[in-house]
C-alpha cells in the first residue's frame, strides 16, 4: 500500500511539475503578444504622422521627390504587412528613410524654423524612442520564452505542445550603418 502512494505523490508531482511548466509557457506567450501589440500600436502612431511629415519637408526640398516617394511607399508596405518577420524587415528601411528625412532637414534653416515641423520631430523621435524601448522589452520576452523551451526538461513539454521558438526584432545591417544624403 505504501508504494502505491508512492506511485501516486510521484505522478501527482509530475502533474503539478508539468501543469506549471504548461502554464508558465503560455503566460509568456502572451507576454510576447501583448508586447507584439505594443509595438504595432506605436507603429500605427508613426504611420499616421509620416504623411504630415513628409508634407511639411515637401515643400522645402521639391528635388528629393524619390526619398519622400520612397518613405511613403515603405509606409504603406508596412501598414499591410502580413508576418512579423516581413514587417520588422520594412521598418529597418522605413527608420532609415525618416533619417534621410530628418537629415535632410539640415540644409533647410526655414524648415527647421517651421513650428508644425519642429513639433511633428519632436513627436517622431519620442515615438521612435518608445519603439525601440518597446523592441527591447519585446526582445527580452522573446529571448525568456526561447530560453524556457529550449532547456531541459522544458524541452521535451514545449516539443510535445508545439511550442516554437519566437523570432527577434533585430536591426538589419542597412539600419545599422549611417545615414549619408548626398546632394
Amino acid at each position: 500500500m505504501t508504494a502505491l502512494y508512492i506511485i501516486l505523490g510521484i505522478i501527482l508531482l509530475l502533474a503539478v511539475i508539468l501543469v506549471s511548466l504548461y502554464n508558465k509557457l503560455v503566460r509568456q506567450k502572451v507576454v510576447i503578444g501583448e508586447a507584439s501589440a505594443d509595438i504595432e500600436t506605436m507603429l500605427k502612431q508613426r504611420y499616421d504622422m509620416i504623411p504630415n511629415l513628409v508634407s511639411i519637408v515637401k515643400g522645402y526640398a521639391q528635388h528629393e521627390k524619390g526619398t519622400f516617394e520612397s518613405v511613403t511607399e515603405l509606409r504603406s508596405k508596412a501598414m499591410s504587412a502580413g508576418s512579423f518577420e516581413e514587417k520588422a524587415q520594412i521598418e529597418d528601411q522605413l527608420s532609415k528613410g525618416l533619417s534621410k528625412i530628418f537629415a535632410l532637414a539640415e540644409n533647410y534653416p526655414e524648415l527647421k524654423a517651421n513650428t508644425n515641423f519642429l513639433e511633428l520631430q519632436t513627436s517622431l523621435k519620442d515615438l521612435e524612442d518608445n519603439i525601440q524601448k518597446s523592441r527591447r522589452f519585446y526582445n527580452g520576452t522573446v529571448r525568456d520564452f526561447n530560453t524556457t523551451i529550449v532547456v531541459f526538461p522544458n524541452n521535451i513539454l514545449a516539443n510535445m505542445l508545439g511550442f516554437k521558438a519566437e523570432p527577434f526584432f533585430e536591426a538589419s545591417e542597412e539600419e545599422q550603418k549611417n545615414v549619408e544624403i548626398k546632394f
